[in-house]
């Protein structure tokens, strides 16, 4: 206002007044300073009212984090535990009702002869180095991106040269004589990888701790199964070949049906669907029976001499029931996770 004042007055009294108009402005910075808030100074307060904070804060962050660290590896811990225990509960549980239910005439001469456990042990190794190769090489395809080439290609194609070749490799293992050994398991080297091939794509896609349950679970099935089959009374079991081959082309047929039925027929594809799941379960569950009794029954002959021990042989019978169980596992399970 002061210096407004002065330019009225005129141009004589501006160089009179000029030290009280430089003056002016901080004469009237506390009037105005009087109406404006007043902004605190905030160089020595920040840092302690930061500081201050920072030490009442602090031990509670750091000890709630640290006990929800703790809690939740406990926690972690516990399912673990827990998944443990009902793993083992189920497989023993499974292991004796199958045994009640399927072995209530054990075997009458005096147990397993050393013979007939050499050649079942040898089946079941080569089964495991099998089932090894198919892991491996379905790996393999699955990190080279073979598996994906298979994919984009005619699916008639890679399913009818797919089978021609698995028969053919199958059929040339089988017919080898077990003492050339350099052929014999190259061709079923080669069984195997074709084997891998079906398998990949299914592995592709599904996640490793569903297949690391579908894998335990085959195995528990397989195990139980496969005790009962080596404790039972001799050849009691060799007659359901025929009734298993018959639910075997049923579970066939009605795996092919979504190429046959509509797909408006939903209750019909959902009924084929479990018939080729749960049904192929006991199916395969049945054939992992009868290849264990006729292992026994093959190891005997071989002890007379009739025929030629071939463990090789022997184990792709074992193989093929390990897939067809570890696939329907391995789909139940993730139509389960599907549906959560």
């Amino acid at each position: 206002m002061s210096f407004t004042m002065t330019l009225r007055q005129g141009p004589a009294r501006l160089a009179a007044r000029l030290p009280q108009v430089v003056k002016s402005p901080l004469r009237a910075a506390p009037v105005r300073a009087f109406h404006q808030p007043a902004t605190k100074s905030n160089f020595f307060t920040s840092r302690a009212t930061i500081a201050s904070s920072t030490l009442r804060l602090a031990p509670k962050n750091v000890f709630s984090r640290a006990y929800n660290q703790s809690s939740s590896q406990t926690v972690d811990q516990g399912t673990n535990m827990r998944k443990l225990l009902t793993a083992g509960a189920i497989f023993g549980g499974t292991v004796v009702a199958i045994n009640l239910v399927f072995n209530r005439e054990t075997r009458d001469d005096g147990g397993m002869p050393a013979f007939e456990r050499e050649y079942l042990n040898s089946t079941f190794l080569h089964t495991g180095l099998g089932i090894g190769i198919i892991g491996i090489t379905a790996r393999q395809m699955i990190r080279s991106g073979f598996v994906y080439r298979l994919m984009v290609t005619n699916p008639w194609v890679v399913g009818i040269g797919g089978l021609a070749l698995s028969f053919a490799t199958m059929i040339g293992t089988r017919s080898i004589e077990p003492e050339n050994y350099l052929p014999k398991y190259a061709l079923w080297t080669a069984f195997n990888a074709t084997q891998a091939a079906f398998v990949a794509p299914l592995l592709a896609f599904a996640p490793p701790a569903l297949i690391a349950r579908a894998g335990l679970y085959t195995i528990a099935m397989m195990g139980s199964i496969s005790f009962v089959g080596a404790t039972a009374k001799q050849e009691k079991y060799l007659y359901i070949g025929g009734p298993l081959l018959a639910g075997a082309a049923l579970v066939a047929v009605s795996g092919l049906a979504p190429l046959v039925i509509p797909a408006t027929a939903v209750r019909t594809l959902a009924m084929t669907e479990k018939v080729w799941l749960y049904g192929g379960l006991a199916v395969f569950g049945g054939f992992t029976l009868y290849d264990v009794q006729k292992i026994l029954h093959h190891g005997r002959l071989a002890e007379r001499g009739i025929i030629k021990r071939d463990a090789v042989n022997e184990s792709i019978h074992l193989e093929l029931d390990f897939l067809n169980i570890f696939i329907r596992m391995l789909q139940i399970l993730m139509m389960q996770q599907s549906r959560r």
